[in-house]
């Protein structure tokens, strides 16, 4: 392909980029804490964005029973499609809803303060940015007047703090959309092709409370859970022999990460609940997983036959991997990126999880890829002070455009 529509797009991205600063400051300054979870004024507010771009905007409304059942108030999912001809689609998404800002911020979470380069602002980082990154790349590339096949579209959601099941499942599931390859919302300059799966378990432990002067006339749930505690923890010593193959993704993790239970100071309990959080390497089958906590509990609890317990399962998040055809985002991103960004830029695997996964599921090719610095530890994203640098933002949107002109040129 001729280097004058590579020239042509990185005109375009330079010359829109203030605008583009604009367009991400504005999303950051529209609250989308989830929880709760009240999502829709952040969509209302995209479209309108998206829209004075030129962009024609499909509000999808996610029903308010389905919302409630996934523990939000109100979702709003956009798609936007630009069409170039016959050819393959290509999915561009990024969620707007944001972990809430916590305590230590030394700016103003929804202020989107430009501080030596770089915008401060909850979702700044992850992955508000990608939303801009995506939509300007898809600008430019319209006007670079290579000749293109296909078709791109941009799918905005907005619940991936809560596992994509009203977002890119939702939109997959009722063929809103039917695409061939799927890029999904970034975190640093390494394209991602794996991550971990999530399960998350609630372990309800019943005694039967009783005056504390009365202990023996009681059943203490505290006593049996301490037992299920310490036979959990000593279990995941042995994840750290397990070791994945993907690059960037360690070994199995089980967290305990919320207790509740007690009545008062002077009451034998009868009632705790614990929160498991079990990440899943890619190369684990998460029935195994789930099967294998469950056994843990049961023994445990073996030596308390007089309590009770119930497991529920919250979340199951499957891993992903790669599937055939990913290449064709792959390479690229490696390509461009590493010529781009002025830094190796490589595939690798992440620990956590995310609602990509949900193309995968599907059959689709997926990868994620946007802005980001060198790793996502330096964004402080979920963090205090998350940050972006602008700098890599205009980069990563002349690597998407360079990826899409790429699909969309080969095509032809």
């Amino acid at each position: 392909m001729s280097e004058e529509p590579r020239q042509r797009l990185h005109d375009a991205i330079a010359r829109r980029f203030p605008a583009q600063t604009k367009f991400l400051a504005d999303l950051v300054r529209c609250p989308s804490d989830n929880p709760p979870g009240d999502c829709a004024p952040l969509a209302a507010r995209a479209a309108s964005l998206l829209e004075g771009l030129g962009f024609a905007v499909e509000r999808h409304p996610v029903p308010a029973a389905e919302a409630q059942a996934c523990g939000m108030i109100s979702v709003t999912n956009l798609v936007v499609r630009r069409r170039f001809g016959p050819g393959p689609t290509i999915a561009l998404n990024a969620h707007g809803d944001v972990v809430p800002p916590g305590a230590g911020w030394t700016q103003d979470p929804y202020g989107a303060a430009v501080i030596d380069g770089a915008m401060y602002g909850r979702g700044v980082a992850v992955s508000k940015s990608d939303i801009s990154t995506y939509a300007f790349a898809l600008l430019a590339l319209a006007e670079c007047g290579a000749p293109l096949a296909g078709t791109v579209e941009l799918h905005v959601t907005a619940d991936e703090e809560t596992g994509g099941a009203i977002g890119p499942k939702w939109l997959l599931e009722r063929s809103i959309s039917r695409v061939d390859y799927a890029l999904a919302a970034g975190f640093s300059y390494a394209i991602v092709t794996a991550h971990n799966g999530c399960l998350h378990l609630e372990v309800e432990i019943s005694g039967r409370q009783a005056h504390a002067a009365l202990p023996d006339t009681g059943v203490d749930a505290i006593e049996a859970a301490t037992d299920v505690l310490a036979a959990l923890y000593r279990h995941r010593r042995g994840y750290a022999a397990r070791r994945s193959a993907v690059e960037g993704i360690q070994s199995p993790t089980l967290v305990v990460g919320l207790i509740q239970g007690g009545i008062n100071t002077n009451v034998v309990p009868d009632r705790v609940v614990l929160r498991l959080d079990r990440r899943i390497i890619p190369e684990e089958r998460a029935e195994a997983a789930e099967q294998e906590l469950r056994e843990v509990i049961a023994t445990a609890m073996a030596a308390h036959p007089q309590a009770r317990c119930a497991i529920r399962r919250i979340l199951l998040a499957l891993p992903l991997a790669p599937l055939p055809g990913i290449e064709r985002l792959v390479e690229p991103l490696m390509r461009h990126g590493s010529r781009i960004m002025g830094a190796p830029v490589k595939p690798q695997g992440v620990p956590l999880y995310t609602d990509a996964r949900h193309y995968a599921a599907s059959g689709i090719p997926t990868a994620l890829y946007g802005a980001g610095p060198r790793s996502i530890g330096e964004a402080n994203a979920h963090g205090a002070d998350e940050h972006l640098r602008l700098d890599d933002l205009l980069k990563a949107t002349e690597v998407v455009a360079n990826l899409l002109l790429d699909l969309m040129g080969a095509a032809q």
